[in-house]
């Protein structure tokens, strides 16, 4: 049997983590809860905003865990789907974006067909 590359995060695994660092890990779960409270942005807002951002950042424990923290949230199947392509347009734009920086290197060295 093969390791998964990504472990299942289960309550052993949190346990430890707390033991390792409790005073740590209780303030991130304290300024956790914080982030996702209602305030100028609903939960659920926030949720669908965390939902783009793992894609982003490739987290698959953020991408399944705020997945479902949006759903409970209220958040429809479409406009998680839509929150997902936020991420993707964002990573694209990102890389046409910065191709100024190629370009600016090529300045000068244009080649013609």
């Amino acid at each position: 049997m093969t390791d998964p590359l990504y472990p299942q995060a289960t309550p052993a695994v949190s346990a430890r983590r707390k033991k390792l660092a409790p005073k740590i890990d209780s303030a991130f779960a304290e300024f956790s809860k914080a982030v996702f409270e209602d305030g100028a942005l609903p939960g659920k807002t926030k949720q669908l905003i965390a939902v783009a951002v793992a894609h982003v950042t490739q987290c698959p424990y953020c991408i399944k865990g705020h997945t479902k923290l949006a759903s409970r949230a209220g958040a429809t199947d479409e406009e998680i789907m839509e929150s997902i392509w936020v991420a993707a347009e964002m990573r694209a734009g990102g890389a046409y974006a910065h191709s100024t920086l190629a370009l600016d290197v090529l300045k000068g060295h244009e080649h013609h067909a």
